[in-house]
């Protein structure tokens, strides 16, 4: 886990896998997405291809512990609510949560629930729909009946956006990526013209948010806009991310 030093009491912590593929404003991982004080915490050695899998893959890995141990630390050291760079960790959300007292959301998919009390249809956009199964949706909460009005759309793969991510590249040429994203969305619009809402699976989607409602006219939701983190940081709307460069820098 990682030892930079703390900000100020209160502020909200997030777990990290063990990246380093550029992370551009609005993306999670970014220091400035957030106008509260954040704190990540780095779960080494558990790389993006460990996470987006399934159940079984997940705990076969053993990362529970591993993802406990720092959320446990986080609350010790001021947290005052807890969230995650990966919303496929969805899947641990009642293992991390019981960990702690604190609020802590592992990712966007949490938000479906409520959403379908008052949509007929919601969409979901992921990194890979190949991945993101009905364990995944149930885990959020979504009742088993409902599944089907849940519409996953993934990301082509052997894009720019999944083989960088996924494959932890130091760069990424951030425009590709999100040509990539947009033509998913459009994908999903194509698929279900009726859509108003759409959750972003991928914390690190939110970058090119702009890009992908002006192509659909959807309202986009991620996990910065969970409730539950918005009351423990009534101020912790996310930055408005800047113009992409045509190709990134090294992460770092």
């Amino acid at each position: 886990m990682s030892t930079q030093a703390l900000p100020t009491p209160g502020f909200l912590g997030i777990v990290m896998l063990d990246t380093q593929f550029p992370r551009p404003l609005g993306d999670i991982g970014h220091p400035e997405t957030f106008s509260v004080p954040t704190h990540r915490e780095i779960v080494r050695g558990i790389w993006p291809a460990k996470v987006v899998q399934s159940a079984a893959g997940l705990h076969q890995a053993r990362t529970v512990p591993a993802f406990q141990a720092v959320v446990r630390n986080l609350e010790k050291r001021g947290a005052k609510a807890i969230t995650t760079s990966c919303g496929f960790l969805v899947l641990l959300q009642k293992e991390l949560q019981s960990a702690v007292r604190v609020p802590l959301v592992t990712s966007s998919l949490l938000q479906l629930p409520q959403l379908l009390k008052t949509h007929q249809r919601v969409g979901v956009l992921t990194i890979s729909a190949q991945a993101l199964g009905k364990e995944h949706l149930r885990s959020a909460g979504v009742p088993r009946e409902r599944l089907g009005d849940v519409l996953v759309q993934g990301v082509a793969a052997g894009t720019e956006f999944v083989t960088r991510i996924l494959g932890n590249q130091p760069q990424m040429d951030l425009a590709q990526a999100q040509q990539d994203v947009v033509a998913a969305a459009l994908a999903l619009k194509a698929r279900a013209p009726d859509l108003h809402t759409v959750v972003l699976e991928c914390t690190n989607m939110p970058p090119y948010a702009g890009a992908i409602e002006a192509a659909t006219g959807w309202k986009l939701l991620s996990v910065t806009d969970d409730p539950r983190l918005l009351k423990a940081f009534a101020q912790a709307a996310p930055a408005q991310p800047g113009p992409l460069p045509e190709q990134s820098q090294p992460a770092g």
